[in-house]
């Protein structure tokens, strides 16, 4: 694997790089490991890879309070086929091995990643081939340990921001923040909706004021046309629950679906 795969910060640094130097926002789809099955995960980041500038893969966990009723089926089905954190890097590092050099970002909850050992989480990850991570329930004066641990192995820890955020929780991430901040587009949890807030720009240019890395903005981004329009406003769009939906309205090829959705968002994106 090359060096640029290994370093997290670098590579996640120059994806949204690639995408500014070529006038558009990063794409980022969310996908849950081990959905609806382990090899079927595979092939469906595998396929989406090519259109993705990063991928933020889910690790199943039993309580997953941010995420809404299409992410929560698909965790629960992943749990079910005993999808573990450890079967979660073991699956990374198979993807890496059939070539795929896309930056992959680890979305879970913290108690998995607590029992698992921070430091032998951060080995394994790097050697898996994992840039970074993004951890919904760990706020970012809690994150100092998980921080420390990641940066010490060239990782990234990613933090949200919502409408809601205090200015001096701004100001907190706005500092500390590596590889990008991850903007909630709406308070609430993930799911695809039908119009995106018109606060949305305000918020972001409130954050971008003192930000000094990349914003992406999620939840709630279903379309090309949201796509399109949050990537006017941002540096990343983050798509989730639109892509598991995808998946399962396709009855046969899962993997060729998803490729046809996220390749409609990359060219939403573009434009």
């Amino acid at each position: 694997m090359e060096n640029e795969v290994k370093n997290g910060r670098l590579s996640i640094q120059t994806a949204f790089q690639t995408a500014q130097q070529q006038n558009r926002a990063a794409l980022m789809p969310y996908y849950t490991l081990g959905y609806p099955d382990r090899a079927t995960s595979l092939d469906v980041v595998e396929a989406i890879a090519p259109y993705s500038d990063l991928l933020e893969l889910g690790v199943p966990f039993s309580d997953p309070l941010a995420d809404g009723p299409t992410v929560q089926h698909s965790t629960q089905v992943a749990l079910q086929n005993g999808t573990t954190l450890a079967d979660c890097l073991k699956m990374v590092a198979e993807l890496r091995q059939r070539g795929m050099t896309t930056p992959v970002l680890l979305m879970g909850y913290l108690n998995p990643f607590m029992a698992y050992g921070l430091d032998k989480l951060m080995v394994d990850a790097v050697a898996a081939g994992v840039q970074g991570f993004i951890v919904p329930d760990l706020p970012p004066e809690e994150a100092d340990e998980m921080e420390a641990a990641a940066a010490a192995s060239g990782l990234v820890l990613v933090h949200f921001l919502a409408p809601t955020s205090s200015p001096g929780r701004i100001d907190n991430v706005t500092q500390r923040a590596t590889g990008f901040i991850y903007l909630v587009s709406l308070t609430g949890v993930t799911g695809a909706r039908s119009s995106l807030s018109s606060d949305l720009a305000a918020f972001v240019e409130r954050v971008r004021v003192k930000a000094n890395v990349p914003l992406a903005i999620g939840f709630g981004i279903s379309t090309p046309e949201q796509a399109a329009a949050v990537g006017h406003m941002a540096d990343g769009v983050i798509v989730g629950s639109a892509l598991i939906n995808a998946t399962n309205r396709a009855e046969h090829d899962k993997a060729a679906a998803a490729a046809q959705f996220v390749q409609s968002l990359a060219e939403a994106v573009a434009n």
